[in-house]
């Protein structure tokens, strides 16, 4: 089965991808940094067996991963393809993932909350994404007691997520703005009206590859429609910004910045993770510019694909651990995309 970032959504010369997040708690048990160990397996066990009578039928097989049982690798290599967060890579001892096969269904037990219910689909997709976990939600609330307030809503670890316990974003890919400097003045705009810019990674992290995460930050006193309404409405904008910022680029400095990138993904032998971010957010650009006949999907695989723990993951042998350092990376990195974007990405 392909992986959801293997794919195309909809309005994907922008929009890399959309993610909903719920966060949930159970009424009777303490939140995850007060937790013991014995209770933090009775979490798992609950949830498991919350879900798993329900799951197939409603189209969601999921598979129950024991994070303690991760190596370091396997996890980084999780939050590279933004299945976990990089907390819940950092303590594993005690929590547990359920994950689907496409990897866009993810839901951390024993992070900051109790339950993180992640949808992740490719393009501009916040309907369906909202709908489905708001599916899975609905799954878990008919066998377990989840901690909610009239007044406050949802009770979560952190206050900044009382209410609907939502987090909706959207990864988009702006380039062209980026190249005016106009992200500093977007990211003022949005804080305004509840919404707040992030880096690849989410909070705390930077920007890559001219990626930029918008989410809402308001989750107390607005419905989840309201978020979700606002937060499109939003997204509307900046994307109508971006597209007339591109047809305002010099069309032969873009063809020669755009081509020259290609060129250089095409025929490198060393590549660092910094320069293919660079290089691959350009050949990006291209195709949805129209200047390159590239695979969009192949670009999507390979901005996964070439992250430093997918790569030294794809080496490793079954139960063993790949020691690669960085050099070795470089190379094998520039190997990959060769044969992703060689001969074939010119046409010839």
């Amino acid at each position: 089965m392909h992986k959801w970032y293997e794919q195309l959504g909809r309005q994907s010369d922008c929009v890399v991808s959309t993610r909903i997040r719920l966060a949930r708690n159970l009424r009777d048990l303490p939140f995850p940094a007060r937790m013991t160990a014995e209770q933090r397996r009775e979490l798992n066990r609950r949830v498991w067996e919350a879900i798993r009578e329900h799951m197939v039928e409603a189209g969601l097989p999921l598979t129950l991963l024991e994070m303690d049982s991760l190596s370091d690798l396997q996890a980084a290599a999780m939050v590279e393809r933004h299945c976990i967060s990089p907390e819940f890579a950092r303590e594993r001892e005690g929590r547990a993932l359920l994950l689907s096969e496409n990897e866009s269904v993810s839901i951390m037990l024993g992070e900051e909350d109790h339950i993180r219910v992640q949808v992740l689909l490719p393009g501009l997709a916040l309907d369906e994404a909202y709908a489905l976990a708001d599916g899975i939600d609905a799954l878990l609330a008919c066998k377990l007691d989840i901690a909610f307030d009239q007044k406050l809503g949802y009770l979560t670890a952190c206050p900044t997520n009382l209410g609907t316990g939502l987090r909706a974003s959207v990864m988009l890919h702006l380039p062209a703005l980026e190249s005016r400097s106009a992200m500093n003045a977007i990211t003022a705009m949005v804080s305004k009206i509840g919404l707040t810019v992030r880096g690849l990674y989410g909070e705390g992290s930077g920007s890559k590859a001219s990626l930029y995460q918008l989410s809402n930050q308001v989750t107390l006193g607005i419905s989840e429609e309201g978020a979700l309404s606002n937060l499109t409405s939003i997204t509307g904008q900046i994307l109508e910004r971006e597209r007339s910022a591109r047809k305002s680029l010099d069309r032969q400095k873009l063809a020669d910045m755009v081509w020259r990138a290609l060129g250089l993904l095409s025929s490198a032998r060393l590549l660092s993770a910094e320069e293919f971010m660079n290089l691959i957010s350009a050949v990006r650009l291209g195709v949805y510019t129209e200047h390159l006949k590239v695979d969009p999907a192949a670009v999507s695989r390979l901005m996964a694909d070439c992250q430093p723990a997918m790569l030294q993951l794809s080496q490793a042998q079954p139960g063993q651990t790949a020691s690669m350092d960085a050099g070795q990376r470089d190379r094998l990195r520039a190997a990959l995309v060769r044969r992703t974007l060689g001969p074939a990405a010119f046409g010839t």
